[in-house]
């Protein structure tokens, strides 16, 4: 057998037992992808709920699904940021707002999820999106801050208004913060890295053309949240209770107002 022979059938053989390369993405297959860092994974049903079962946040969600329709539409649109308390409804707004406008205009939207860890692949994400005409919004939920997250806050940042190559219009982001603070501008911390991190939120912050705060629930937005999840199902609770049931999980939210209601739901036998 001459050599280059055998380098033949030992390259055929590698070749054979060497995994099929993935299909392309088709971005315009599903409602919403989970970016996973070299490529994308379809997601075939969106989990939102709907917009009108989100309560003690009325103003943020005619912000943001109004530019998530300006996006679709081909109208200028905003990147989002929507920091704040945690269990307000946050995550859960994007992935309603793009719903609400996918069922008004089919087709026209894709919500696009970073998965954790992908930030650097990001401008592979854009070169795949760039050509595609259907609009996309890219979501990176709960973004990170201080010293474990600030590289990935400055490369978001950098991405944002940073590089030479334009982002098309037709591909914006929404972005996820607890840091209650990150738009407030006074500094009060006393040591130099804690005025760096404020002053690298704050940055960060300014490149957003939309910004949504969220906030603490009182105790009557907490409990009118409640209702909002409960009397559509024809349940009732004791207010004293609630408030019992919220204090053993540390805060007034959205998101232990669900939780209360799945409990009354369950002991009623029925589904939230």
């Amino acid at each position: 057998m001459e050599p280059g022979d055998a380098l033949d059938r030992i390259a055929a053989a590698l070749e054979r037992l060497a995994p099929s390369p993935p299909p392309p993405t088709d971005w315009r297959a599903a409602p919403a992808y989970l970016w996973e860092g070299e490529r994308a994974r379809a997601v075939p049903v969106l989990d939102a709920l709907p917009l009108d079962s989100l309560h003690g946040i009325a103003a943020q969600k005619v912000a943001l699904r109004n530019n998530c329709a300006r996006l679709a539409s081909g109208a200028a649109a905003h990147d989002a940021l929507l920091w704040g308390a945690r269990g307000m409804g946050k995550s859960a707004l994007v992935r309603a707002a793009v719903a609400a406008v996918q069922a008004e205009q089919p087709g026209a939207l894709a919500l696009v999820q970073l998965a954790p860890g992908t930030l650097p692949t990001f401008p592979a994400l854009i070169a795949a999106l760039t050509e595609e005409p259907r609009a996309s919004l890219l979501f990176i939920d709960d973004l990170g801050f201080g010293a474990d997250g600030r590289a990935e806050m400055l490369a978001l940042r950098s991405l944002l208004d940073g590089g030479i190559a334009p982002r098309p219009a037709h591909i914006r982001l929404a972005v996820t913060a607890n840091r209650r603070a990150i738009i407030e501008s006074e500094d009060t911390s006393g040591a130099m890295h804690e005025r760096d991190e404020r002053d690298d939120a704050l940055a960060l912050a300014d490149r957003f053309g939309l910004s949504l705060g969220f906030h603490p629930a009182d105790k009557d937005t907490y409990l009118a949240i409640l209702v909002g999840y409960t009397a559509p199902l024809g349940l009732s609770f004791d207010p004293e209770e609630a408030m019992a049931f919220a204090l053993t999980r540390g805060n007034r939210s959205g998101r232990t107002a669900l939780q209360f209601a799945t409990e009354l739901a369950g002991r009623a036998g029925i589904s939230l």
